[in-house]
């Protein structure tokens, strides 16, 4: 369409206004933008210029209608397409960007770039397998796309092929993605791990860690804190790469003056919990005996949830465990925390840390006077708005305090919450299980991730030494099967000796469960909500403990049902333990006995747990109503 002629007072005014622009005086260029285009309606130019002033000053919804505003005079405008489609993916409505693009008219230019927005756009809606076939598009146009590489990679993987998505991690950082080269060497090393494909595992690591080492003081590079985890027994690691995840994640936020904690007087203590995992996930399965258990009459409970709605029984029996129940899906992290803190949450609970879908950002906010790191993230998140972190005296023993930018807080036994009311269903039979008639079941029901070589190498010297014997395996996928299958003919086991089990409804498997004779660990990430599932189902648990919160979570759960004589210091340690029990019919059945009676014992009772729990939120609460900084509050106190 054709432009309005520009007067001279309308043109004045955008002179001043790029002007005051170019010297980031977004609210003067504002002003003279407005006054152009008030003056010439129909100039898009004028109308560009208002929305990056717009856009300047973080008002997302206005720049947006500016924009559109921009498209109705101009259609095939591609300034004002990727400015409409820029502040839809910021105002979470990413389908709406996604639609902008494909209606775009036929001349507006299909080039790589345009493919490979259109593929975030389709990935941030939930469409991996269409944002697939964008990239691809994308590609064909210019290979050496490094940006489309990486996101085809992260799709591949959302559709559970992670062998492919490793691949496209490679390549992306052999072309280079600048800053997020040091986030993919993460994904790339947890992905190959997700398949146990190991060829490449000890080089990887390798070079991860030098890169992680070599990070200069206040880095604040997009990078993954959670594969470390699982690939390296060194807490001062984590700390330096959590760090980094915490100053990223704080980029571009402006936090809220400081909320002060009202007196404690006789008034209950109000706690909010944010999480993505309200639904049937191993987090509320843990945690939903204690939400119900709260005493009311001295806390006000909320929960702060970003969670898919899966309609499940878990789901609603959560929403009813607490008095208040907010969805933040469609807020920021901005207008998350300032909800949080118009509620006057006096302590905030983060129940993801750095785990999937998590969003660190609204505590970055400081919405509330006391912020803590609890259950969904064992290790410390680096983050000097988190006060405190949640642990005991096996996983965060005060001497690790180095390692921790928050104050633990130890709870007297296990950090672990667990759920009175879970299944326990009669035991299946070993046929319904698919386990064959004879030999010892050693199971080994942990996500592949927490698989390594020297793990595996140690399971199979416990089947050499124990013939007849065959290891319980959960089938999370095909590429997983095909794998291990592999890596045990290597080291000399029949793969027909690794008995695959579906993913199966929770009663159902912990029915199946039972059939269990030794539950064999994983390090340095334990086993932590399976761990605690064997244990329910009478399922000793032989552990290797190390140094970190993931590599002591099975420790911490023996001991709180008095079986620390399964815990190993070393690998020949844990091997021994294994293979001793395994030829131990006798020991096998006292263990099982004894675990079976610890159903009733304080591992498995919500209300006790809950009860010290709440001491703990009390005691932070005195300090910070008193005052006082956040300090270590030992389980000894």
């Amino acid at each position: 369409m054709a432009q309005a002629r520009p007067s001279s007072e309308a043109h004045r005014s955008w002179e001043r206004g790029k002007h005051c622009a170019a010297r980031g005086q977004w609210a003067e260029a504002e002003r003279e933008f407005r006054h152009a285009v008030r003056l010439q309606p129909r100039q898009t130019v004028y109308l560009l210029n208002l929305a990056r002033a717009l856009l300047g000053q973080g008002r997302i919804a206005d720049t947006l209608e500016t924009a559109q505003r921009a498209l109705g005079l101009e259609e095939s405008n591609e300034i004002a397409r990727a400015l409409a489609v820029h502040c839809l993916m910021q105002l979470r409505r990413p389908q709406e960007a996604a639609e902008l693009m494909r209606n775009a008219p036929p001349g507006v230019a299909r080039d790589a770039a345009f493919h490979f927005q259109l593929g975030r756009a389709l990935e941030a809606a939930g469409q991996p397998l269409e944002a697939i076939n964008a990239y691809m598009e994308a590609l064909s146009r210019q290979i050496d796309l490094a940006p489309a590489h990486a996101h085809l990679g992260y799709c591949f993987n959302a559709v559970e092929m992670k062998e492919e998505a490793a691949q496209c991690f490679r390549t992306a950082l052999t072309l280079g993605c600048g800053e997020h080269d040091l986030n993919l060497l993460g994904l790339l090393a947890y992905r190959e791990r997700e398949v146990c494909r190991w060829v490449d595992a000890a080089r990887d690591a390798q070079t991860l860690r030098l890169a992680l080492e070599a990070l200069p003081e206040g880095d604040d590079r997009p990078i993954s804190a959670f594969p470390n985890l699982a690939i390296f027994d060194d807490p001062a690691l984590h700390l330096r790469a959590a760090r980094v995840t915490a100053r990223y994640a704080a980029r571009g936020v402006e936090a809220l003056p400081p909320a002060q904690m009202p007196p404690l007087g006789g008034r209950r203590i109000r706690v909010g919990y944010v999480s993505s995992d309200f639904f049937h996930h191993a987090t509320t399965l843990l945690f939903a005996g204690a939400l119900e258990a709260h005493d009311r009459s001295r806390f006000e409970v909320t929960l702060y949830s970003h969670s898919r709605d899966d309609r499940s029984e878990l789901r609603e029996r959560v929403r009813q465990g607490s008095e208040h129940f907010v969805e933040i899906t469609e807020l920021t992290a901005e207008q998350a925390a300032r909800r949080i803190r118009e509620d006057a949450i006096d302590i905030l609970v983060d129940l993801k840390g750095y785990t999937k879908e998590s969003r660190p950002e609204i505590f970055a906010y400081r919405a509330a006077p006391v912020q803590v790191s609890f259950l969904g993230y064992p290790g410390t998140t680096g983050a000097p708005w988190m006060d405190y972190v949640i642990g005991d005296p096996i996983v965060t023993p005060l001497e690790h305090g180095p390692f921790y930018t928050e104050k633990i807080a130890q709870m007297p036994q296990c950090y672990q919450p667990n759920d009175s009311r879970r299944a326990l269903p009669v035991a299946m039979s070993r046929a319904e299980a698919g386990l064959p008639a004879e030999g010892l079941v050693l199971c080994a029901f942990n996500q592949p991730y927490k698989i390594s070589a020297e793990v595996f190498d140690a399971w199979c010297e416990v089947m050499h030494r124990v013939p007849g014997s065959v290891l319980w395996l959960l089938e999370w996928n095909e590429q997983v099967r095909k794998n291990l299958a592999g890596h045990a003919q290597a080291r000399g086991i029949a793969p027909e000796r690794l008995v695959w089990a579906p993913l199966l409804r929770y009663d159902l498997h912990i029915a199946r469960l039972q059939n269990a004779d030794l539950f064999l660990d994983t390090w340095p990430y334990n086993a932590h909500t399976t761990a605690s599932d064997a244990l329910w189902a009478g399922v000793p648990v032989v552990t290797r403990r190390g140094t970190s919160f993931a590599s002591r979570v099975a420790a911490s759960l023996n001991a709180a049902v008095g079986v620390e004589v399964l815990v190993a210091d070393d690998v020949s340690g844990f091997v021994d333990r294994a293979v001793a029990l395994a030829r131990d019919e006798g020991h096998r059945s006292s263990l099982r006995m004894h675990l079976q009676e610890q159903r009733r014992g304080r591992l498995f009772d919500s209300v006790a747990f809950v009860r010290d729990l709440e001491s703990l939120y009390e005691a932070m609460a005195w300090r910070a109503a008193s005052g006082l900084p956040p300090e270590a509050l030992p389980a000894s106190r």
